[in-house]
């Protein structure tokens, strides 16, 4: 909606950290592969504090790129479980960047992870049932 200025989750961000040189393409933008794997690395931290253990990913849905990072940016990745299978957990990520010269933040991508919990012999194993946070 234009004028409907967003804002950030309440919560504290998974994941935090700044964009690097290191962290572009060749032609200097920010990877989306590596704005990804800060999602995943968010996510995943959430699914194996709901699982007691070890978790994997086996989806993501509806990425979508809304806007670039750039160099020096702080990317700020949020994370929440939204539901819960017999060994599977959904979990919406979020993305946001916020420059060095400015507070106001913008989203950059959302999208849904799913991950299953597997055991040491990495079949899939039953996770706790899902309870909602008050909110």
């Amino acid at each position: 909606m234009a004028g409907v200025e967003e804002q950030p989750p309440e919560d504290s961000p998974a994941v935090r950290v700044i964009a690097m040189p290191a962290d572009t393409n060749p032609y200097g933008d920010i990877f989306g592969g590596w704005l990804m794997s800060l999602m995943d690395s968010a996510a995943g931290s959430v699914a194996a504090r709901h699982s007691h253990g070890r978790a994997v990913t086996i989806a993501v849905e509806g990425m979508t790129f809304l806007r670039p990072v750039v160099v020096g940016d702080e990317v700020s990745v949020f994370a929440k479980l939204v539901s819960v299978g017999r060994t599977s957990m959904k979990i919406a990520v979020e993305a946001w960047r916020r420059t060095r010269l400015d507070d106001r933040s913008y989203r950059v991508t959302k999208a849904t992870f799913t991950f299953v919990a597997i055991g040491e012999d990495r079949q899939p194993r039953s996770v706790p049932p899902f309870t909602p946070s008050a909110d």
